[in-house]
């Protein structure tokens, strides 16, 4: 018995798991801030576009 209780504390396979699952976590909350911060300027640079076409058109 004592040699399966050794056995397993000396087990490390289960961290590197974790591990691995925590650098996939911050990949991917970086990627949702960045997705979100480009995805705003995205919409103002729209919403500009917009109006200048607006502007033109109305002034015809």
């Amino acid at each position: 018995m004592s040699k399966v209780l050794r056995n397993f504390l000396k087990d490390e396979s289960g961290a590197t798991a974790i591990e691995y699952g925590l650098i996939a976590a911050l990949v991917a909350v970086a990627l949702i801030s960045a997705g979100t911060a480009m995805g705003t300027q995205l919409g103002s640079t729209f919403n500009t576009l917009k109006t200048k076409l607006n502007t033109a058109t109305a002034a015809r």
